[in-house]
């Protein structure tokens, strides 16, 4: 893509299926090593990630040759494969059906990494159902209340 020049900053937020607590602490940071590696080698900016037990944020800026659903398309199939060989759990590890994506300024950069990276500290005061429909009404994204209690049940 000669001459498409862009900077788009995107916080990304996905669960594991049922919202169950299956990304153990003693896991958390391979996983996260891996997804980093899959979100390079498709050439997008990682700033930040954190798994928590039961949902993950990504924060990436990204470029014009790449769709955000591909991206997480990727990350959660790779991420599926990955946790599943590693026999992290038993039985079947799955994430649940569709993300969250949001959009940020440059200006709000350093404050959505110290957000992300600090996902265990936030959570002690707000529960992930509550934060995500906060970030829905903050980006006045409309929902519909039985298909996001499906997403986050």
């Amino acid at each position: 893509m000669a001459n498409t020049y862009t900077k788009l900053y995107i916080q990304i937020v996905f669960a594991v299926k049922g919202r169950a607590s299956l990304i153990r602490k003693e896991f958390k940071d391979e996983l996260q090593k891996y997804m980093t590696g899959i979100i390079q080698n498709k050439k997008q900016k990682l700033y930040a990630i954190y798994c928590m037990p039961d949902h993950v944020h990504i924060f990436v800026s990204m470029g014009p040759e790449l769709a955000i659903s591909d991206l997480v398309r990727d990350v959660k199939a790779n991420a599926t494969s990955f946790i599943n060989d590693k026999r992290w759990i038993e039985g079947h590890f799955e994430w649940q059906r569709g993300f969250g994506a949001f959009s940020y300024s440059e200006s709000q950069v350093n404050a959505v990494v110290n957000y992300v990276l600090n996902q265990r500290e936030h959570h002690e005061k707000k529960t992930f159902r509550e934060e995500y429909i906060e970030l829905l009404k903050e980006f006045d994204i409309d929902f519909d209340n039985k298909y996001l209690f499906e997403f986050l049940d």
